[in-house]
C-alpha cells in the first residue's frame, strides 16, 4: 500500500463535514456481521491469514461514526442471505448485489459501490476476445457458481440461456472455479470488476481481462427485513460518500493495494 493512499484516508477521516456530525449515536450497540471473507478485495484472508479489505475498512468506519460495536462471523455465500433473512445475523456484507427479489428476503442499504461483470481468462488466452468469440467455439468451457443468479445468469446467457449446457461447469465457490480457470479446467470465468481487478493484479501476468464489462451492478449491506440499522447505516454511507472517504477506500483497495504482498 503507497503511503500518499494512507495519508489520503487520514486526512479524509481526520475532516468530517457537518453531515457526519449529525449522525445518529447507537450508543455502542453491539451488531453481529456476517461475512465470507472470499472476496478481494472486498473482504479476504491476506498471506498472514487477517481479515482485511474494502468492506472491513468501510464497516469500521461505519462503527465509529455510529458509535456501534462490531463482531463478525462467517459463512458461506449460498447461506448468507437465508442467514440474515432469519435474523442470525444483524448484517452481511460480501458484495452482494441489490436485486429486487432479493428485497422479498432481505433490506438493503443504499448501494456503497457500483462494478461491473467482467470476463476473466489465462494470460496466453488467443482463442477468443469476446463473449461472442468464446461462444462461436464448441470446445471451450465457462464455470459458474450456483447461487449468485441473476448476476451470473450472464453466464448463460454467453451461451444459448440453457443453465444446463455442458459447456458450463458448475463450483461451489468463486474460488474453486478461478482456480479451475488457472489449471485449464475451464477457458472463462466471470466476476465484478473488485474481485476481477485484484485476482488479476495479483497473477504476474497468468490472468487478463478481455472484452466489454458484460452487466453492471450495485452493491449494498443487507439486513433483516425491518431492521432499525437500515436508516443510520445509510446515513453513515452518505456522509462516507460526501467526505472522500469511499474515494479515499477506492483508492487503496483498488489502485494502491498489491494482492499477494
Amino acid at each position: 500500500m503507497k503511503t500518499a493512499a494512507a495519508a489520503l484516508l487520514g486526512l479524509t477521516l481526520a475532516a468530517l463535514p457537518a453531515l457526519a456530525q449529525d449522525l445518529p449515536d447507537l450508543g455502542g450497540r453491539e451488531v453481529v456481521v456476517v461475512t465470507e471473507n472470499a472476496y478481494p478485495p472486498l473482504q479476504f484472508l491476506d498471506k498472514s491469514g487477517a481479515a482485511v479489505g474494502w468492506e472491513y475498512d468501510a464497516m469500521a468506519e461505519i462503527a465509529k461514526r455510529l458509535n456501534i460495536t462490531v463482531t463478525y462471523q462467517n459463512t458461506s455465500w449460498d447461506a448468507m442471505i437465508p442467514a440474515v433473512s432469519e435474523g442470525q445475523f444483524d448484517i452481511g456484507m460480501t458484495g452482494i448485489t441489490i436485486k429486487e427479489e432479493r428485497k422479498e428476503k432481505v433490506d438493503f442499504s443504499d448501494p456503497y459501490m457500483r462494478s461491473e461483470m467482467l470476463m476473466i481468462v489465462r494470460g496466453d488466452e488467443e482463442r477468443f476476445t469476446d463473449a461472442a468469440s468464446f461462444a462461436a467455439n464448441p470446445e471451450l468451457l465457462v464455470s459458474a457458481q450456483p447461487g449468485t443468479s441473476p448476476f451470473y445468469a450472464a453466464v448463460y446467457d454467453i451461451l444459448d440461456g440453457n443453465e444446463e449446457n455442458p459447456r458450463i461447469i458448475k463450483f461451489e465457490t468463486f474460488g474453486a472455479g478461478l482456480e479451475a480457470l488457472k489449471a485449464g479446467d475451464v477457458d472463462l470465468t466471470l466476476s465484478d470488476s473488485t474481485a476481477a481487478n485484484g485476482y488479476v493484479a495479483a497473477s504476474n501476468g497468468g490472468l487478463k481481462i478481455i472484452g466489454e464489462p458484460l452487466a453492471t451492478e450495485d452493491f449494498g449491506f443487507i439486513f433483516p427485513k425491518g431492521s432499525d440499522l437500515v436508516a443510520p447505516i445509510n446515513a453513515a454511507i452518505a456522509s462516507m460518500k460526501a467526505d472522500g472517504t469511499l474515494d479515499a477506500l477506492n483508492q487503496k483497495w483498488f489502485l494502491d493495494y498489491k494482492m499477494g504482498e
